[in-house]
């Protein structure tokens, strides 16, 4: 793992303003089934900026390094999402946000994940609350995460569950509750991270448990003092 702390974000981009502070950036796409890398394109979705946003507001200024693999559409391959990631590995990313889940499990996604975290490289990927098992989010050592309605500003939750470890502050604003409790929750690490560099994903994960603040998953209907 590097010792300067870097962020990686595998998503859809991100804003114009967003694309003046990062570190670096590269756009991963197929065309006639071959992989391909380029410059970065602004993002059309609004979902990868949306994600950087949730995480800055939780870590504050932090070197960024962003990786596009989603473009018109909120879809993508396993092939790009590990290319991407291990680009971010060789660009020294102490930790990788990946908002993102995909349905099948790929064998060139399960090596390139695996090949991360022998690397100390610290992976959050989101998770739905509710269905079957997503990507990358499924494989063991990757840290789950989903959104949690009880949880606000700088809060998260201990979950424990089949679906998630940790649920994080989705916010608002009508975009997938996993992937904004993803972000903000893997901002928070971050900040951690900046304080106690030396932590592994063990001794997060440790720490994270025991200053959640709601435990268990949440009870529908339940109210809450």
């Amino acid at each position: 793992m590097a010792t300067d702390l870097r962020v990686g974000v595998i998503d859809s981009g991100c804003s114009l303003e967003q694309a003046n502070g990062l570190l670096d950036a590269r756009r991963f796409w197929l065309a006639d089934g071959q992989l391909r890398e380029g410059e970065l394109l602004p993002d059309q979705l609004g979902h990868g900026s949306a994600v950087l946003a949730s995480l800055q507001r939780e870590t504050g200024p932090v070197p960024l390094l962003v990786a596009q693999v989603f473009i018109g559409q909120a879809s993508t391959s396993a092939l790009q999402v590990a290319a991407a990631l291990l680009w971010l590995v060789e660009a020294g990313a102490t930790l990788v946000n990946l908002s993102l889940g995909l349905q099948q499990d790929r064998p060139v996604l399960h090596q390139a994940c695996a090949e991360a975290l022998a690397a100390g490289v610290l992976l959050c990927a989101s998770s739905p609350a509710q269905g079957g098992p997503v990507y990358p989010a499924s494989y063991p050592g990757v840290i789950r995460i989903t959104g949690d309605a009880r949880c606000g500003p700088g809060q998260w939750s201990w979950l424990g569950t089949r679906q998630a470890d940790f649920g994080g502050y989705a916010g608002a604003g009508g975009r997938a509750g996993a992937s904004l409790g993803c972000a903000a929750l893997s901002g928070r690490i971050a900040a951690l991270l900046r304080n106690e560099p030396g932590m592994d994903r063990q001794q997060v994960h440790d720490w994270l448990r025991r200053h959640a603040t709601f435990t268990g998953p949440e009870r529908r209907g339940a109210s809450h003092a």
